[in-house]
């Protein structure tokens, strides 16, 4: 145990160099990407601890479901299909428009972690972790300075997922039937059409989440 400790607080230190060597003249801005109870969430947040212990520059932390959209407005398609979820869910204009741009090269840094929240201001040696699914998509990809995936695979998703959200969705087979009809299609349509696992920066493989695997160098 004490061993597999080590190997988690030795990739985060790496992830922590790998980011503050990323050099930008305004914020730079990072992407936890993965699929569903990738270990996204845990990640970006230990990842900011180590961060912290490195540096004195502000890290941000954003999770990009609170970009979701309203259920009324999710109207493009069926609710329950998996178009619903991977092209309708999330508001990537307002992601746009109120996290990554002001942050980006052209930003005036004014920037909110939710479309309804207070405004903040960001120095330009800030450093953002944005954690959340699907972040790779054409309409957020050019907007970030350094992606890292979460690789698990679909079993480990499934039964993460449903034990997280058994109690949520009504019950374990309420969820199983959602995970498999809705949510993990739409995952599976991203992986193959976007294929964020070539794409990024940093591969983790966190099956297993106490001795996580830095896939790529």
């Amino acid at each position: 145990m004490i061993a597999s400790v080590d190997r988690r607080a030795q990739l985060l230190d790496t992830l922590a160099g790998r980011v503050l060597a990323v050099e930008r003249p305004h914020p730079v801005r990072v992407a936890i990407d993965g699929c569903s109870a990738a270990g996204k969430t845990t990640l970006a947040g230990e990842l900011a601890g180590a961060l912290h212990d490195r540096t004195t520059r502000p890290v941000l932390r954003a999770g990009i479901d609170d970009f979701t959209k309203p259920a009324a407005a999710r109207t493009a398609y069926p609710v329950h299909t998996p178009a619903s979820y991977y092209l309708d869910t999330w508001d990537y204009a307002q992601i746009r428009t109120h996290l990554l741009l002001p942050l980006g090269p052209d930003g005036d840094r004014r920037y909110r972690t939710a479309p309804d929240g207070p405004v903040a201001r960001a120095p330009d040696g800030a450093i953002l972790l944005a954690d959340g699914i699907f972040l790779q998509r054409p309409e957020l990809d050019p907007h970030w300075d350094l992606r890292i995936y979460l690789h698990v695979d679909f079993d480990v998703v499934l039964r993460r997922g449903l034990a997280r959200d058994g109690a949520r969705m009504g019950g374990t087979a309420e969820a199983e039937r959602r995970y498999r009809t809705k949510y993990l299609p739409g995952e599976r349509r991203y992986v193959t059409e976007v294929r964020p696992a070539e794409h990024a920066d940093l591969v983790i493989d966190n099956t297993d989440p106490v001795a996580p695997v830095l896939v790529t160098p």
